[in-house]
């Protein structure tokens, strides 16, 4: 039996504005029995996603009454050392506010550059080492959160993501776990927004004729498909983790699917 009815994989991008329409913006959408196909923005002058946009889109989408997993693939936390460094809470709601203060990212005209270079925001205050990895990230292969300007970068998307996450945990509450910063066990027929990393899956598929910004949306969405169909979703859900890194787990996050 199958844990979610919908399966939505989010190819994101930290480029321009949150209104901007971005053609590394994409999503795919698979069922239980339906490979995943792309969802097309809204009819409207941009041809593209923004990612104003899509935060909108997922409210509605997590309103309905149809257990969903949705991944997005940008960091939701940060590691360890930056909590230390500023002395913050380890709650992760209480992590998202902090951050959206000083990052700005959810407003309209503001480019993840603008805060960096100091033209708006306090960015200055809340800044990291690219040698600060989350143990998601090592145990991936992944880069620093805090390593920007480098092919395979996720710090862009992840500065420009994150108050979009506080964003839609105001907006669905309860209806929606927060994986794993709700805790690593999905309460039935909840609806599930994780963090993915699709160079984990998309070698496994066959790319096609989709650019690979579709392509690593179609494969989060249909790999997330295939292992609740087969069984195995439940468990990486629950990584092999000892009680020390469950517990890092719930500040830095984790990405589904890393073992």
């Amino acid at each position: 039996m199958p844990l979610f009815r919908r399966y939505i994989g989010i190819d994101y991008s930290g480029a321009a504005a949150p209104v901007t329409s971005l053609k590394g913006l994409r999503i795919y959408v698979a069922s239980p029995r339906q490979e995943a196909v792309e969802v097309p923005p809204p009819p409207s002058p941009r041809k593209y996603w923004t990612r104003r946009g899509i935060a909108a889109w997922l409210v509605e989408r997590f309103k309905e009454p149809v257990p969903t997993l949705a991944g997005i693939d940008h960091s939701f936390s940060f590691p360890l050392p930056y909590f230390e460094a500023y002395q913050l809470s380890l709650d992760w709601s209480d992590f998202l506010d902090d951050f959206q203060r000083h990052w700005p990212t959810d407003e309209d005209r503001t480019y993840v550059n603008f805060v960096r270079e100091g033209v708006c925001g306090k960015g200055a205050a809340r800044t990291g080492s690219a040698r600060w990895r989350r143990l998601a990230e090592e145990r991936a292969g992944a880069k620093s959160v805090f390593h920007f300007d480098v092919p395979g970068s996720v710090a862009k998307s992840t500065h420009a993501g994150l108050p979009w996450l506080r964003y839609l945990r105001r907006r669905v509450g309860d209806r929606v776990h927060f994986w794993p910063f709700d805790g690593w066990d999905i309460p039935p027929q909840r609806s599930v927004l994780a963090e993915i990393y699709p160079s984990l899956c998309r070698g496994d598929f066959e790319r096609r004729d989709r650019t690979a910004d579709q392509h690593d949306a179609y494969a989060a969405a249909e790999w997330m498909r295939r292992a609740d169909r087969h069984g195995t979703l439940s468990g990486f859900f629950n990584p092999p983790l000892d009680l020390a890194q469950r517990a890092l787990g719930l500040v830095e996050g984790w990405i589904l699917g890393v073992q």
